[in-house]
């Protein structure tokens, strides 16, 4: 993993730790990272961009040189700035005295496991704009999205559409009036002006 700044996650976790204990295979265990539902989206935003990179660098020994760190740099803000839990969700239940919620940051964890699904697509940024406390307000879903050179950016960006209004309509009550998703940058073209 590269350096980055240690800002601290609301249970009082680094992200620095986080990574040292994955670079150590998470041996021996310590259940107060595995049971901590912050401590296990950083976990997993943390192997997301580790996997990226591996995947990145085995097409680089194929045809493409690696992206420049700053791409690298520039999803570890993303991931630093979204890892707080954030808001609560209601979650409708059919008695009336159970409180059920969902974090906005799990439901952001969420949306970047959809994409994750899409080959040659890499979600950067989740919003999630609306009133979504109040049970059944609009809420709109903005996605930034980093597609692979040479895909087809139209058919990625409609797929994540589709995922996430169907995942979202599966595992929370929100009401998604819209899913706009952003292609902001095609990794692996930085690679082609090198070569010109």
């Amino acid at each position: 993993m590269s350096d980055f700044d240690a800002p601290v996650l609301d249970c009082g976790k680094t992200l620095e730790e986080l990574s040292d204990y994955l670079d150590r295979g998470r041996v021996p265990r310590d259940p107060s990272i595995e049971e901590c539902p912050s401590c296990l989206n950083a976990l997993d935003a943390l192997t997301r961009v580790g996997v990226l990179s591996r995947d990145l660098i085995s097409e680089d020994a194929a045809q493409l040189p690696a992206p420049p760190e700053s791409w690298f740099a520039a999803i570890m803000d993303t991931v630093r700035t979204e890892l707080r839990a954030g808001r609560e969700f209601p979650i409708r239940h059919p008695d009336p005295r159970v409180h059920i919620t969902v974090t906005e940051g799990a439901v952001r964890s969420l949306l970047r496991a959809t994409g994750d699904t899409i080959d040659g697509l890499y979600v950067g940024r989740t919003e999630i704009i609306g009133d979504a406390e109040e049970p059944g307000a609009p809420v709109e879903i903005r996605l930034s999205a980093s597609v692979a050179w040479g895909m087809p950016m139209q058919e990625l960006s409609a797929t994540l559409q589709e995922l996430v209004r169907r995942v979202l309509a599966q595992h929370t009550d929100l009401n998604v009036t819209a899913v706009n998703v952003t292609v902001e940058d095609i990794h692996g073209v930085e690679s082609l002006k090198d070569r010109g």
